[in-house]
């Protein structure tokens, strides 16, 4: 989603991992009462007699959560009920979430937390295919423009108050109101509705003339620009999802557990910044008896080796993208050790590099090109990645759906190839177009973590070997990174993307002319041009020619970034978790989650 990944975003950024904490107490689980009963006295004699557990942190405010069976008080009559079965979903995050305002974010890390807090009007499946969210139903006009939404009637949010077709209406103008600060950076992906775009931009100023209305409490009418096809998938997306009311009294109101209220399966019941998060059942969730997960326990972690471990000596029960990493080296071990454990899978997101397009020498497109052309991919996934990753030579990445089947199949990406020898004479050329004698040293910057530092570090050896250039790679905290690229505060950095909805566009419009990701100043009218006719297309076929166009012209004449290869999700998975799946978009979905 998005976004996509990605960030959208991969962001899409968006690829990260987790980390563990000493001190954190090894989780056990036992079916039994009688289990729970005979470890805890086991235990505390143990401690008794040597003083400490060895695994509980002294400063932790509270136990180590378990998956198990806790006694039940005793019934009247002097009977025992069956026990309650309490089930924790433990995994990581690599870093604080930047925010939970559904109007704001933009990084995977944030989209984790906000599918378990929120719910759109529609939700998604692990195909990918929609279904009925805070809407129980919907109505659409025979030419796709406009939607009638049905609001369940018993949709609440976490403070007991009723979700209205009016919440929906407050939430979207919200952010596309062009006085919101800061501007939220997917604001564009509803200018698929009538009027948005010209209110966010300042060319009407009425908020009515956007094309959203709340007819009564439980409906909702929104009419689009032009017939969307993915318009249902889109609604599932975080920037869709309704706020309560109360925001606009409160604008720090995301950034505290105490003043969160949310209509998903879950609410948040803690929040230490910087060190974890915690989540409780949402018992106002119309579907709460479809949620089984008690709580779900978040840590923020940014090593893979220590989230690994984590992982390994039952602390969280799951480690990996897309919150987390499993490290490179690990991953043919575990193939042999954990089997059935480990998970890889294709997911519609890429991995790329961004160039600054207004900073010397990368406002020059032959330089662009010199430094694409001197990597090679498939090395960098056969020794580095090494998680059956595919080297990337455009933007959109197998899996989006296209005319009749797959767009990647009916598109080859073969917008540019590897070639030394080229490399060099397009940098030769380059730096004479710019008057310099040799290519300036230069930074590479990704968020922290070791296996972008691993990449970072092969394409800076490729640059030095093949073309002789000095390159300087830095780290930065997810946070400070995120604000450096959106404010072009860098010259090369990082970037990933995952799908925000099933079609191509999702990754073409990112670097339109003022679009709220376009985080490399990026701007050519005739891609602009392209996109928008594709937007405003009825007809299938000429959308992906018109895409195909537009994705060719970034890549092959503009080299507006630089591919590196299409993700895969690579992740480890406790055998007794059942229905938490990486979907097709790279999104981690526990809602429906339990532990068999």
């Amino acid at each position: 989603m998005a976004a996509s990944i990605l960030l959208h975003h991969l962001a899409s950024g968006q690829v990260d991992h987790f980390i563990s904490r000493e001190g954190y107490a090894m989780r056990m689980r036992r079916k039994s009462m009688l289990a729970v009963l005979t470890l805890l006295l086991i235990v505390s004699a143990f401690m008794s007699a040597c003083g400490s557990s060895g695994g509980q942190d002294n400063n932790s405010s509270s136990p180590p959560a378990k998956n198990n069976e806790k006694p039940a008080d005793p019934a009247p009559g002097g009977k025992t009920e069956s026990p309650p079965k309490e089930q924790v979903f433990r995994f990581n995050l690599h870093s604080n979430p930047p925010t939970l305002d559904p109007g704001q974010a933009q990084d995977t890390v944030a989209f984790a937390v906000l599918n378990g807090l929120f719910e759109g009007l529609t939700r998604i499946d692990d195909k990918g295919e929609v279904l009925p969210g805070t809407a129980e139903k919907w109505d659409t006009s025979s030419d796709g423009t406009k939607y009638t939404f049905h609001l369940r009637k018993d949709a609440k949010w976490s403070n007991g108050d009723p979700v209205t077709a009016g919440d929906f209406e407050f939430s979207w103008k919200r952010v596309l109101d062009p006085k919101m600060e800061p501007a939220p950076p997917y604001a564009y992906q509803l200018y698929y509705i009538k009027g948005a775009e010209a209110y966010n931009t300042g060319k009407n100023v009425d908020p009515n003339s956007v094309a959203i209305k709340a007819v009564d409490a439980n409906t909702l009418e929104v009419e689009l620009e032009h017939s969307t096809p993915y318009f249902l998938s889109l609604l599932s997306f975080q920037t869709y999802f309704p706020v309560h009311s109360s925001v606009k009294d409160n604008p720090k109101w995301a950034s505290e557990a105490s003043t969160i209220v949310s209509n998903g399966p879950f609410k948040i019941s803690e929040w230490k910044q910087q060190s974890s998060l915690e989540m409780v059942k949402n018992e106002h969730y119309y579907g709460q008896d479809e949620i089984k997960f008690t709580k779900v326990q978040m840590s923020m972690v940014d090593d893979s080796g220590s989230e690994l471990n984590m992982y390994e000596s039952d602390q969280i029960d799951y480690a990996g993208m897309p919150t987390g990493r499993i490290p490179n080296e690990q991953i043919p071990i575990l193939k042999e050790t954990k089997p059935d454990e480990l998970e890889i899978k294709g997911i519609a997101s890429s991995y790329y590099y961004l160039f600054n397009n207004k900073q010397e020498p990368f406002n020059n497109v032959n330089i662009r090109k010199a430094l694409s052309r001197a990597i090679d991919r498939q090395l960098i996934v056969d020794k580095v990645t090494l998680g059956g990753q595919l080297p990337a030579f455009g933007i959109v990445p197998p899996g989006i759906a296209g005319e009749k089947g797959e767009y990647r199949s009916e598109h080859k990406d073969d917008y540019l190839k590897e070639n030394i020898e080229e490399a060099k004479a397009l940098l030769q050329k380059g730096l004479e177009e710019l008057g310099l004698s040799a290519m300036p040293e230069f930074t590479l910057a990704y968020n922290t973590d070791e296996s972008h530092k691993k990449v970072a570090e092969a394409v800076a050896d490729m640059w030095s070997k093949n073309l002789g250039i000095k390159v300087k790679i830095e780290n930065q905290e997810w946070g400070v990174f995120l604000k450096n690229r959106t404010a072009l505060n860098y010259q090369m950095a990082r970037a990933g993307w995952t799908t925000d909805y099933n079609d191509p566009m999702s990754f073409i419009d990112l670097y339109m002319t003022g679009s709220g990701n376009n985080d490399i100043g990026y701007s050519n009218p005739e891609f602009d041009k392209l996109v928008r006719e594709a937007k405003q297309s009825l007809d299938n076929k000429e959308r992906m020619e018109l895409m195909a166009k537009a994705e060719r012209m970034m890549i092959e004449q503009d080299q507006a970034i630089l591919p590196l290869y299409y993700y895969t999700n690579v992740g480890l998975k406790k055998p007794n978790l059942k229905n938490v799946f990486i979907d097709y978009q790279g999104m981690i979905n526990y809602s429906r989650g339990y532990f068999e």
